[in-house]
């Protein structure tokens, strides 16, 4: 994220500010004078190193900001905190520059954004709409264009729906991954910081700097893997949901993005039942036990806010108990997932109620806003929330893209593309989209490793490289000197003399994570050195002893050419059985030359294209 200079970024911004005038935006702007006095420093300073030098930011107004007053949008609750919280200090050292603190769902608690005694942030789309909250300033401060990134917080989805209203991208880390200290809590077991950004590689840069361990935070973790590396894009095992609750054009927009992956459409009723305890179950508890003492004067509070807080007071511990094990059942299903798929598609939100539809019920639209995002942080989840493209009703729509606990830079990738496929410019403004990152290299702690089968992406084994923190570097190619056989369900290769080139994928992992990769890798297979184009590599290789009597598939060139061979062969087969013809072996090769010619065609003739029909996992690549 680079600008020039920070007194010309700062500038654009108050620019930005003055232009939109929503003083609603903002609970506390910071002065300019002192805004473009610190720019004038840093400016002087130069960038020494720093990432964020002289970029605008802001701050939602649960998160201290040391000599600034945290209201939680609760005037009576104030109060002037003397330390930044780690976040927040870990951005200023970087270089960034406060413009200010955002407004909010009062105590963070709602998804509308309407709850809150310093007005209501308007939605840049349509000014009779929500904005989408609870981080609703956050997330159109950057909509608007006047700050490139803005701090959010998220417990059900407070860093995912304004991102959807506010067409940006809103990411919510893995719990624990940021310090929550400084922040004001709404569950806290399950609370995060979020991002809202212009760009997945802005947000993903933003949640760099501000991760780490924080032995002062009780619900701090260390990321057991690299998990903010981004991979390259690669085939992804992708499942999907019924979107019939959506508004029309929502519902359009996410089937379009679903067919796009070929995504898989799979039932999660166990995840969706686990939302609703969110605020109808224990977790409600947890929120009044946050506030109790808020609640001896409940006059200072939001009419809203205060029933839903007071409702914490007669829940039993019995059916707390009954609670937690439901949630125990709802992870191990969300653990059966993502064994079988890489990442979860969703719509953001089911639509994007009106002003007028609050006022008429204020509990019933937030209720269907937390249909997708409740469960997730229940379930220890990380999540991408992007743009899907704009309706015809003039509104734009938002998918998310769920994946396991430290899972963010993984799905990075597909969620960037997803993002510019639905949009070429920024929220409601008109620049154009920052330009995507370059995938990162292997890290001095991660090895290179050349997959050649079943832990290629998108097939079935491999799980085993991502649960270990593996994502995609590369497709590669081995130099001319190595067969490829077929042993079962997964290919055995050999360096031999006359052999040929034979295609895999490259995978970085952390050096640590070598070893308990290999234990479950059965004889004849282990990892040798493998010769690729580029140089040699760890990787894949087979005895020779143990190839011996298997079909030499090498002349197929890799394991995805020799499986979509396979499939279309038994295609044929089962074909001929049902009509009781027999079986030429010309006859076979001319039908599944054919074939194969006309699925590579009808797959271009689609808008967008199809993934390729003939590969044995769903395909979606820059």
């Amino acid at each position: 994220m680079n600008f020039s200079s920070p007194v010309s970024a700062v500038q654009a911004a108050l620019a930005a500010d003055a232009a939109h005038a929503d003083p609603a935006i903002w609970i506390t702007r910071i002065p300019d004078a002192e805004i473009l006095a610190r720019a004038a420093v840093l400016e002087a300073e130069g960038p020494q190193d720093r990432p964020l030098w002289g970029v605008p930011f802001a701050v939602k107004d649960n998160i201290d900001v040391a000599g600034v007053p945290t209201t939680a949008a609760c005037p009576g609750y104030a109060f002037t905190p003397t330390v930044h919280a780690p976040a927040v200090q870990r951005l200023l050292d970087a270089g960034a520059v406060l413009i200010g603190k955002t407004n909010l769902d009062q105590f963070a608690t709602g998804l509308v954004g309407v709850r809150s005694p310093y007005g209501v942030p308007r939605n840049v789309f349509d000014p009779a709409r929500v904005p989408g909250g609870s981080s609703s300033g956050s997330g159109a401060v950057v909509a608007a264009g006047i700050v490139p990134f803005a701090l959010g917080t998220d417990t059900a989805g407070s860093g995912r729906v304004p991102a959807m209203f506010g067409n940006i991208v809103g990411l919510k880390p893995t719990i624990g991954s940021v310090s929550a200290r400084g922040m004001i809590p709404a569950c806290r077991s399950i609370d995060t910081i979020s991002v809202f950004a212009r760009s997945v590689d802005e947000a993903l840069e933003i949640a760099r700097i501000i991760a780490a361990l924080d032995e002062a935070d009780p619900y701090s973790r260390a990321a057991p893997v690299p998990h903010l590396r981004r991979g390259a894009p690669a085939t992804m095992r992708v499942a999907s949901v019924a979107a019939d609750i959506c508004a029309p054009e929502q519902a359009r927009l996410y089937r379009a993005a679903a067919a796009s992956l070929g995504a898989a459409e799979v039932d999660i009723t166990p995840l969706l039942q686990i939302a609703h305890l969110l605020y109808d179950g224990p977790w409600v508890a947890e929120r009044t036990a946050a506030l109790r003492g808020v609640l001896q004067t409940p006059d200072i509070l939001h009419p809203t806010t205060r029933a839903i807080l007071e409702g914490g007071l007669d829940r039993r511990t019995v059916d707390a108990f009954d609670a937690f094990h439901q949630l125990a059942q709802a992870r191990r299903f969300a653990t059966q997932l993502f064994a079988r798929f890489d990442v979860l598609l969703l719509p953001t939100a089911p639509n994007t109620p009106s002003l007028a539809d609050l006022a008429a019920d204020p509990i019933g639209p937030n209720s269907r806003l937390g249909t997708w995002t409740n469960f997730v942080n229940l379930c220890d989840l990380a999540a991408w929330a992007v743009p899907s493209g704009m309706g015809a009703d003039g509104l734009p729509g938002g998918i998310t893209l769920v994946g396991p606990a430290w899972s963010e830079g993984r799905l990075a990738a597909l969620a960037d593309q997803l993002h510019r496929a639905a949009t070429n410019t920024v929220g409601a403004t008109a620049a154009p989209l920052p330009q995507p990152a370059t995938p990162d290299a292997a890290g001095p702690n991660e090895t290179e490793l050349f997959c050649i089968g079943g832990h290629m992406a998108g097939l079935p084994l491999n799980g085993q490289v991502t649960a270990l923190g593996g994502r995609f570097v590369a497709e590669a190619k081995t130099v001319p000197g190595y067969r490829l056989y077929a042993l079962g369900n997964r290919p055995g290769l050999v360096a031999t003399q006359g052999g040929a080139s034979i295609a895999g994928e490259i995978w970085a992992l952390p050096t640590t994570a070598i070893g308990p990769l290999l234990a479950q890798i059965p004889p004849p297979l282990g990892f040798g050195t493998v010769l690729l184009q580029s140089g040699p590599c760890l990787g894949f290789l087979a005895e020779a002893a143990g190839v011996a009597g298997a079909q030499d598939i090498t002349a197929h060139g890799g394991w995805r050419a020799y499986l979509a061979a396979t499939a279309i062969t038994d295609f044929i087969r089962a074909g001929a059985a049902l009509m009781r013809l027999p079986i030429d072996p010309a006859w076979e090769a001319g039908i599944a030359f054919n074939l194969r010619t006309i699925l590579a065609q009808a797959a271009t003739l689609t808008d967008p294209p199809l993934p390729d029909l003939l590969d044995p996992a769903p395909v979606f690549r820059a």
